[in-house]
């Protein structure tokens, strides 16, 4: 059985030891990528590691819902500009016909300006109000933490005033709630994190990470 767990770049070690004090010596084998460091760690037992990176720096975040938004960008793993607001835009209505079309078209203009604004504080924040910044330039994000509405974030994403921010490598945090200061720092610390997927060794009795 395989499970996935997210820990902080800084505690990986630490984590590592405490998978060894429950599985068994371990060997461990550390490959470089695109994206960082991968490691895998093979235990006696049988039990397995792989703990897969997203160390991009500096990094951008993106998190909108229908009740809110966040962008921000952070280096070095600390949040350097943010922005955090709300804007409402309707979930659902129990009228029908003439109503019900109106409340669809009310909608969907919230949720566009709901979008524009995000898309605008993207460009400030992390494209310095350029949209044709310099290729390879260290003040553009080497990443993407996205997260919230999947609808909403891909319309943000894909805006041609975001260009240059195509084809970055992404991490996906669809789980998150409505986006505030807190929800935005931890999108930051999962969106670092490495994910690690854990193999129990087989047989009953396996130990629990």
């Amino acid at each position: 059985m395989s499970r996935v767990v997210e820990v902080e770049p800084e505690r990986l070690e630490r984590w590592l030891t405490g998978f060894a004090e429950r599985h068994g010596p371990c060997g461990v084998s550390r490959h470089d990528t695109a994206s960082g460091v991968l490691v895998r760690a093979e235990a006696a037992d049988g039990a397995t590691a792989v703990a897969t990176p997203f160390a991009h720096d500096p990094l951008g975040i993106v998190l909108v819902r229908r009740g809110g938004y966040a962008v921000a960008m952070s280096l070095a793993g600390q949040l350097r500009e943010a922005k955090v607001g709300r804007r409402h835009v309707q979930s659902r209505t129990a009228a029908g016909g003439w109503s019900q079309q109106r409340f669809a078209r009310r909608r969907g203009k919230q949720a566009d300006e709901l979008v524009d604004a995000v898309v605008g504080h993207a460009r400030r924040i992390l494209l310095h109000d350029d949209e044709s910044p310099r290729p390879g330039s260290p003040r553009l994000p080497r990443g993407l933490v996205l997260g919230g509405d999947r609808s909403l974030v891909q319309q943000v994403v894909a805006a041609p005033a975001l260009r240059a921010l195509h084809g970055l490598p992404v991490r996906e945090l669809f789980d998150l709630p409505d986006p505030r200061r807190d929800v935005l720092e931890t999108a930051l610390r999962r969106g670092r994190s490495y994910r690690i997927t854990v193999t129990d060794p087989p047989g009953p009795g396996a130990a629990v990470p």
